[in-house]
């Protein structure tokens, strides 16, 4: 009994049935004996450069189309993909596009055997299947690759079939479903068919009796009737499709539908299955960068928007985060399970925006959390997409930029590495840090004591497990600090305002190194209050100790 063991390499069968378009989501399995048999006669034409079907080919494909096959089927899977092809026509100044459906069996690294259990072949007839099946490239559709060797002796038992000619009618049996596939007509049956056939139609055009010679135009006549049927079964199985559909047939001559048993349940779908949770690293710092839909940077928001930008900010992803449902994410909100702000050294995130090309305009965020930021919150910083600015030109766009700790941020290209080292210091920290943005009074300004300036600054300083200042410096009026007059200085939304509206720049100096960024005062986990490590200045520049 010849046999056939068929790998498929990528792991895919893809096979439309016949009668079925590709659309359907529909895959021949098994593969039917007919798709089998052309599939050999046309690796002898491609890879042994058949001119015509040798008399050793010949009877091996008629000794194989007189014998159904049975196969045993490994367990498979359907899935299928999407795919909007150009049909080469435009509508609306777009070329147009057709949806269409490419659907296999998922194979894996099983095989699948075809065994004709009625078929014997002599060794010169065993010895050509070999070579057809070695240089059999793919069945079914052309990204079917397929890797094909021959069991020769090999005598399965019958309860390994999962898949058998079911000729007669009737119920299957428990456990079996009744499939329909195509196969060749037995060489002899199908000589036959057409002796009878076309014989009832050269009725029609009889020839002269006695030694009268036919007419050319009677034989045209009889050639074009004879035409659409085949000399035989291996003239059949080499007609395409173009072929036979010009003859008007619906399928190909010389096939025929047989019903076959095939196991219930041979192909699966499988259920969705919930992925293993990915336990998510916590990060302290994830940097976002903005930009327009145009790309015009003059269209981004001033450095002076600083306080309603991050409040922008800080809005859209709580509304991520809670998607209408109450809010748990300390790290985000400042505030516990019940509702409670956090106590401790202002873990929870500050959102500044930076101006990292120093043109004024803000072109990142840089979402800072020592308490660190978990799986929930990179999750929703992640999945932003845009925020507004106030009389903007458009949605700005966001896009994650860099996630890690303060070591990966440093890693960053010039001149981002510039800016953000000088807002994170150096790695041992930094003793003269100066203000990038303006420092808000958190509580009224009094002349002495602990509400005054530098008594705030120092409570500011100590709520974050800092050290003391030892000096406090208002810096002298200059280009740049009179920029920081102009940045908004009171929340728009949520919050008390500041008790006096008002911004300084500073100069904090500090007799050991202080780490960065460092952030203080009124509005300081939205940008305000900012500092940058500065080198020690001179000591002839004019300047006011508070």
């Amino acid at each position: 009994m010849p046999g056939l063991l068929l790998g498929f390499p990528a792991g895919r069968y893809h096979a439309t049935p016949w009668g079925h378009h590709v659309n359907e989501g529909q895959v021949e399995w098994p593969p039917s004996p007919w798709r089998i048999l052309r599939a050999l006669v046309a690796t002898g034409y491609t890879t042994q450069h058949w001119k015509a079907i040798p008399e050793t080919a010949r009877c091996l494909i008629e000794k194989l189309a007189g014998s159904l096959p049975s196969y045993i089927l490994p367990a498979v899977s359907v899935a299928h993909s999407r795919h909007y092809m150009p049909i080469g026509t435009l509508g609306k100044g777009r070329e147009k596009t057709t949806l269409v459906f490419d659907t296999w069996l998922h194979i894996g690294d099983a095989a699948i055997e075809v065994h004709w259990e009625s078929a014997l072949l002599t060794e010169d007839e065993v010895g050509l299947l070999r070579v057809l099946a070695e240089n059999l490239g793919y069945l079914g559709r052309s990204e079917s690759w397929v890797d094909v060797a021959v069991l020769e002796d090999s005598v399965p038992a019958a309860q390994r079939f999962n898949a058998v000619p079911h000729l007669e009618a009737g119920f299957c049996g428990l456990g079996w479903e009744q499939i329909s596939l195509m196969a060749a007509m037995p060489a002899d049956e199908y000589a036959v068919w057409r002796r009878e056939t076309t014989e009832h139609l050269l009725a029609g055009f009889p020839l002269p009796e006695a030694k009268k010679k036919p007419t050319s135009k009677l034989l045209k006549e009889r050639e074009k009737a004879t035409a659409p049927y085949p000399s035989g079964m291996l003239d059949c199985l080499t007609k395409d499709t173009e072929w036979w559909k010009g003859h008007g047939w619906s399928q190909p001559p010389g096939a025929r539908r047989v019903f076959y048993r095939r196991r219930a349940g041979a192909i699966q779908v499988g259920a969705p299955v919930t992925p293993r949770a990915v336990k998510v690293r916590p990060v302290t710092s994830i940097l976002v960068a903005v930009t327009t839909a145009s790309g015009n940077r003059s269209a981004l928001p001033s450095r002076a928007r600083t306080l309603p930008q991050a409040e922008l900010l800080h809005r859209a992803i709580v509304s991520l985060l809670g998607n209408g449902r109450e809010v748990d994410c300390p790290e985000i909100t400042g505030r516990s399970a019940d509702g409670q702000p956090l106590k401790g050294n202002h873990g929870h995130a500050h959102i500044l925006p930076l101006d990292l090309d120093d043109d004024h305009r803000l072109d990142h965020f840089l979402i800072h959390a020592p308490m660190g930021l978990g799986a929930q919150a990179q999750a929703a910083i992640r999945s932003l997409r845009r925020t507004w600015s106030k009389g903007g030109t458009g949605d700005l766009q966001l896009s994650v930029a860099a996630s890690g700790d303060f070591r990966t941020l440093r890693t960053l290209p010039h001149p981002l590495k510039t800016e953000i080292g000088r807002l994170l210091g150096p790695p041992p920290g930094a003793q003269t840090w100066t203000s990038k943005t303006p420092f808000v009074l958190p509580r009224f300004l009094k002349s002495r004591g602990p509400n005054s300036l530098a008594g705030q600054v120092q409570a500011e300083l100590a709520s974050r497990g800092l050290p003391a200042a030892t000096e406090i410096v208002v810096l002298p009026e200059t280009s740049e600090s009179r920029l920081l007059r102009h940045f908004v200085r009171r929340r728009q939304r949520g919050g008390t305002p500041p008790p006096i509206d008002a911004g300084y720049a500073l100069r904090l100096r500090f007799d050991q190194p202080v780490p960065g960024p460092l952030s203080l005062g009124y509005g300081s986990h939205f940008g305000l209050g900012l500092f940058a490590a500065e080198k020690p200045v001179a000591d002839d520049e004019k300047m006011t100790v508070v």
